[in-house]
């Protein structure tokens, strides 16, 4: 299994100072962000010092009912090429939802949701993930994410759902020790459970992130310091296991160098207080309470294509409980044995179906402003879709500078107010032409000058002119197809 050592996510906004840091390792980059035959002159130059660059996906969407898009797999596999690295990551997550699946409309996240943690999703899971691992040149691995809600009739804990993963599938794990505290800050799941149910064998590296605690949720933002409550389940790892790798997570409100120097230090420290506890423990007789031996992996610089550090383990067979259980969108999946195996492709379609139903219908009520699916927690689902909003605004007001400086303080509470009931359907740039023609359709912004700014502004990107009455009506007639 490859050593990486301690190590930080790349980002442009950190670049030069990530690049002078001392005893960084390795670097993890957003695939999204970079280009194969392109690569940022920073990461270049890291390769050339010997420093090993990781490609992390966000939206392959390997939690969806949809097969994974070939496309997207072939994009991630010649990023991992390009920059010669030893594995790629991305999420278990859904982060669209419905299509031609579920006969409506695709929906986007921008978001990584959770799936239901039931035989249908792992079903779905294990042969997304066996997609993606046959398409990509090197191993994968799969981060566990944070979550504001829970879905209602869950069958298994998260340690028990990524350790049949594992063993179904062979894959690796990403483990995210602040993930982990999120999900006992917002769901109440203990992470020491967690962790004692992981095949920690598999894990591939590990990420910490700081984040921040409002009115008793923990949004994990990236963006604050690390807190004493993630070092703390990233210690209890370090007693279980010596991980491969930890890497620190930074993506806004960047701090100077020094700190993050800083905080470098203190995870270098963390993981190594464990195994000095461990030292002293074996020196007087006592062995260690919960550390667990590594299994030796084989991934290299340059593993075959479809190589795995482990193993596949073999599959053996499960079975769910017998009553129905509800999964969202008020729908319900009749009772009775179901194999937790490889099943034929009749009986995966449905379950990708069953699956795809119930997260159209919470990604609707998230983004689009539908009614809260059966059994779950409105209140909860109310501060998720805030939050998708917020990072909405935030990622537009990013890749489109323009409509801030011409909206001016308005720009954010009229987009927060945009994207209540209108879902983004074709990535963030996407989403910022359809907020601007919305507004433009609105009348609005009732100044002259900056109406004609955000006229002038829709054009130039747009290539068109703004759009005629028929034009206004049938994308009013879609919108309310959405809504329903």
């Amino acid at each position: 299994m490859t050593e990486l050592g301690i190590g930080i996510g790349w980002r442009p906004e950190i670049a030069e100072a990530v690049e002078g840091l001392s005893g960084v390792d390795w670097v993890e980059v957003v695939a999204e962000n970079i280009c194969a035959d392109h690569l940022p002159e920073s990461l270049t130059r890291l390769r050339e010092r010997g420093v090993t660059v990781v490609p992390h996906g966000v939206s392959l969407g390997l939690g969806g009912a949809d097969r994974p898009d070939p496309a997207r797999l072939a994009a991630l596999g010649e990023k991992a090429v390009a920059l010669g690295a030893p594995l790629v990551t991305e999420h278990i997550a859904f982060v669209r939802a419905g299509g031609p699946l579920t006969a409506s409309p695709l929906l986007e996240a921008g978001h990584l949701l959770p799936v239901p943690r039931t035989r249908d999703a792992l079903d779905v899971l294990c042969e997304n993930v066996r997609i993606a691992q046959d398409a990509l040149p090197v191993p994968l691995a799969l981060e566990n994410i944070a979550a504001l809600v829970a879905w209602p009739g869950e069958e298994m804990s998260e340690g028990r759902f990524l350790a049949e993963l594992v063993e179904r599938t062979g894959v690796r794990l990403l483990v995210d020790v602040a993930n982990l505290h999120t999900n006992h800050v917002n769901r109440g799941e203990d992470p020491a459970r967690a962790l004692s149910e992981l095949p920690v064998e598999a894990i591939a590296y590990v990420h910490v992130a700081g984040g921040v605690e409002r009115d008793g949720v923990w949004h994990d933002t990236h963006a604050h310091p690390v807190p004493g409550a993630v070092l703390d389940v990233l210690a209890d790892l370090a007693s279980r296991v010596s991980p491969p790798g930890v890497l620190l997570e930074r993506d806004d409100d960047f701090p100077p160098a020094a700190e993050l120097a800083s905080e470098l230090s203190v995870i270098r420290g963390t993981i190594a207080a464990p195994a000095v506890g461990m030292r002293s423990a074996g020196a007087v007789g006592v062995p260690p309470a919960r550390a667990k031996p590594r299994a030796r992996g084989r991934v290299g610089t340059a593993p075959p294509r479809g190589a795995l550090s482990l193993e596949p383990a073999p599959r053996r067979a499960a079975t769910a409980p017998a009553q129905p259980l509800l999964i969202g969108a008020g729908a319900r999946v009749s009772g009775g044995p179901m194999p937790c195996v490889v099943q034929e492709p009749a009986s995966h379609d449905a379950a990708r179906q069953r699956l795809g139903l119930a997260q159209a219908s919470l990604l609707s009520a998230l983004v689009a402003g539908t009614p809260a699916p059966e059994g779950f927690d409105s209140r909860r689902l109310g501060v998720q879709s805030r939050a998708l909003a917020a990072k909405r605004a935030g990622v537009v007001a990013k890749v489109a500078p323009e409509l801030p400086e011409i909206l001016g303080p308005g720009f954010r509470p009229a987009f927060l107010a945009y994207a209540r009931t209108r879902p983004m359907t074709g990535g963030y740039r996407r989403d910022a032409l359809d907020f601007a023609e919305h507004l433009l359709l609105a009348g609005r912004p009732e100044d002259p000058a900056a109406r004609r700014g955000l006229t002038e502004w829709w054009q130039d990107r747009s290539g068109s002119r703004p759009p005629g009455r028929a034009t206004r009506l049938a994308r009013a007639a879609r919108h309310a197809l959405v809504r329903r």
